[in-house]
């Protein structure tokens, strides 16, 4: 029953983007059929294949060693609020955990070696494979498959700046694909961090964010091309990917920069964004009610129920599941997955908070939105209004898409 839920889901999902098509008559129903295969023939091997569970054993190792690291700098820095050692008794455990000097840190950690396996040419040879297999099975252009695979690995704004050259000559539905693609994943800047923050819910968590990074980008655009259908040749056979860095250091001094501004970032938006949360939720307690007070996040579930139901979650525990995307929708994902971590352990099966782990997984959010039409409107300005007339449906192009990666993990567990 739980398999034919995902399923059906999946296939409304599909029939939802169809609906609010530009074009349907345009619709390249082969990329959408190579799209939906690719990405369960993805899933499968990353979660059935012999080994799978030793991966993810495996990267929860590197996660933990990662966190250690990061522990030592930050400590050094910060002291016992950086995770050094307390020079008080805790009352209960956890009590001198700060999430801005211990947890969030590893994003400077990641994003400096980010750069640097960027410039060993490690990344590029990962991104330039998984291009290779979006462009032959799904025959995108070598623009497309370029900037879709990087966002595995990087940015939304980062993925296109690897193909700036060729985002004022790619068709209407091409660059709607590279926006699409920028919503439906998420940073590896962030991933560690993410899965830091459900590990204790998760098993396996940063092995499953990775796979959810993977199988997102057929996803992707198999729901741009539903929505937006591109018209005409594919754009850029060959691209070449740039060097950004002259040396190993420049490229952790770069990626440090860099990750210094994500982190501030970071800390600034979650504390506005809970402080606005909490806002909304004082004013809706004052309206009248029976039982528990109306709150932003019991509206958000009652309203994102049916897509968790659809993305196979059982109906019982929908309304939690929905809250936790109507968080990650209206403020971001950051929020929805330390919701997620703070659940009781009754509130979500295991089987429902791997589902949501997945569906969680993407950038599909207000804030960055306006991030992304911001970045791209200022890397081809002479297309700015096509930009911001796109902008919203990728808000909808990249939910249905981490959806539909919860769906089809949902069949498979």
């Amino acid at each position: 029953m739980e398999s034919v839920q995902g399923v059906f889901g999946y296939a409304v999902f599909l029939a939802l983007a169809w609906t609010i098509s530009e074009n349907r008559r345009a619709v390249p129903w082969r990329t959408v059929a190579g799209g939906v295969l690719l990405q369960v023939l993805l899933a499968v091997v990353i979660l059935k294949l012999p080994g799978a569970q030793a991966m993810f054993a495996a990267m929860n190792d590197a996660l933990l060693a990662l966190e250690k690291a990061t522990r030592a700098g930050t400590g050094m820095v910060f002291g016992y609020l950086g995770g050094g050692p307390l020079p008080f008794a805790e009352p209960f455990p956890g009590a001198a955990f700060v999430l801005a000097f211990q947890a969030l840190p590893i994003v400077l950690v990641m994003s400096a070696l980010s750069a640097l396996l960027f410039h060993w040419r490690l990344l590029p040879l990962l991104v330039r494979a998984m291009s290779w297999l979006l462009e032959r099975t799904l025959g995108v252009g070598g623009a497309v498959g370029i900037s879709t695979a990087a966002n595995v690995f990087v940015g939304m704004v980062e993925a296109p700046l690897l193909v700036k050259p060729y985002l004022a000559r790619v068709n209407r539905g091409e660059l709607f694909i590279i926006l699409a693609a920028g919503m439906a994943g998420v940073a590896g800047t962030v991933m560690a961090l993410y899965a830091g923050i459900v590990g204790p819910r998760v098993p396996g968590a940063l092995g499953h964010i990775l796979a959810a990074s993977f199988i997102s980008a057929p996803a992707a655009i198999v729901f741009a091309v539903l929505m937006v259908p591109p018209v005409g040749e594919p754009t850029g056979r060959k691209v070449a990917l740039p060097r950004l860095d002259g040396s190993s250091m420049d490229a952790i001094t770069r990626g440090t920069a860099e990750g210094l501004q994500l982190l501030l970032n970071i800390v600034a938006m979650l504390v506005v964004l809970v402080a606005l949360v909490a806002l909304a939720n004082g004013l809706l307690g004052l309206l009248p009610h029976e039982g528990a007070a109306w709150s932003l996040q019991r509206i958000l579930g009652w309203i994102m129920a049916p897509l968790a139901w659809l993305a196979g979650v059982s109906w019982a525990e929908a309304a939690t599941a929905g809250a936790l995307l109507g968080t990650k929708t209206v403020l971001n994902e950051l929020v929805a997955y330390l919701e997620l971590a703070a659940l009781p352990a009754e509130a979500l099966s295991e089987r429902s908070r791997v589902i949501m782990t997945y569906a969680l997984c993407g950038f599909a959010n207000l804030g960055s939105l306006g991030i992304m039409i911001g970045g791209l409107t200022t890397m081809v300005p002479e297309r700015r209004a096509e930009i911001l007339e796109l902008g919203p449906r990728t808000l909808v192009a990249g939910t249905l898409a981490t959806l539909s990666c919860g769906a089809v993990v949902g069949v498979l567990l």
